[in-house]
């Protein structure tokens, strides 16, 4: 559900526009409030002020053993739940003790070769052509992507500026040198809509993170702030009410990489993630220490960024055969 839909409940408005107002995403608006109605329906519909840990503990183990969801899935419930008793209700969990975690295995990421990407690659074309090769030559979420600015951009260094990645985080990742000219030609064609868009009678400029908009109320009509990869259209900004361009739809990535493998004739199914992920393994394939591959994808542990060095194993535990090295003696 988008923040500027309303809902049936007044009680999950109110949690909507509490997130709202602090500058949540729109992701994790829908997120929380789908966990939050779903805690709500499985207790029979109580209100949470009437509930606490107890039965935070019975609706995760009841997603673990009944509805069998994965370890990141509960933990997303487990989110949600906490953000609203200790944030919105002030009624804190404190340690909610032992309950049944799921159980569910991570997957190995797909992975494509590099002979793959250039396949898929060379089926695009434009934005989405440089949209994918962000997304595999930095290592960029397709979130972090749609987001980027033009001032996130050090081309005397060849590095991204990543802000409020997952967990909120920065970090800065590399950029390819292949990327430069595509990069100032994209930058040059939203130059081009911003001075289009400026003509505009009502036109309010970019959004602004608030403190920002306070202190640099000239920025949201500068080219650095504006996004990298704008909507097509502008739009009425729900909470402000005010006419801006934002930035591209998240889902119009995927719909793209969904055909492009088609067409190349890559039998894998590709996401937005699988270039992130052929990122990072070809990364270590190339020599590249795991901690700086957990810095550059924003990883918080390195145990998330390990699974990669799984994908590198060949054969059982990795021990490579005898047999293929005969030919050698």
């Amino acid at each position: 559900m988008a923040t500027s839909e309303r809902n049936s409940s007044p009680f999950l408005q109110s949690v909507s526009d509490f997130m709202a107002v602090r500058r949540y995403s729109s992701r994790t608006i829908r997120s929380y409030l789908y966990w939050i109605r779903y805690f709500i329906v499985f207790h029979y519909k109580r209100h949470p002020e009437a509930m606490g840990g107890p039965e935070v503990v019975e609706f995760l183990t009841h997603l673990a053993v009944q509805k069998k969801v994965s370890i990141a899935t509960q933990k997303i419930a487990l989110n949600a739940l906490a953000f609203l008793f200790n944030r919105v209700l002030q009624q804190p969990l404190g340690n909610l003790g032992e309950f049944n975690r799921a159980k569910c295995e991570r997957k190995l990421p797909m992975v494509l070769n590099r002979l793959e990407v250039g396949q898929l690659l060379g089926r695009l074309s434009g934005p989405p052509l440089l949209l994918a090769s962000l997304l595999y030559g930095s290592g960029l979420r397709r979130v972090e992507a749609v987001r980027m600015r033009v001032k996130d951009i050090d081309f005397d260094h060849h590095q991204l500026q990543v802000w409020n990645g997952r967990g909120r985080h920065h970090r800065l990742t590399t950029l390819a040198p292949e990327l430069v000219q595509p990069l100032q030609a994209q930058i040059d064609r939203v130059q081009l809509q911003l001075r289009e868009d400026s003509r505009h009678r009502y036109y309010a400029g970019v959004w602004m993170p608030d403190a920002l908009a306070r202190k640099y109320r000239e920025a949201a009509r500068s080219l650095g702030w504006q996004y990298l990869f704008p909507a097509a259209r502008l739009a009425v900004d729900p909470q402000s009410g005010l006419l801006r361009r934002h930035h591209i739809d998240e889902s119009n990535i995927n719909r793209t990489l969904r055909r492009a493998p088609q067409q190349a004739g890559i039998e894998k199914q590709v996401t937005s993630h699988t270039l992130r992920h052929s990122f990072a393994t070809h990364l270590l394939e190339s020599g590249a220490d795991i901690r700086t591959v957990q810095e550059q994808l924003g990883h918080q542990d390195v145990k998330t960024t390990e699974i990669y060095t799984h994908v590198l194993k060949r054969g059982a535990r990795g021990v490579r055969s005898p047999l293929s090295d005969l030919n050698n003696t």
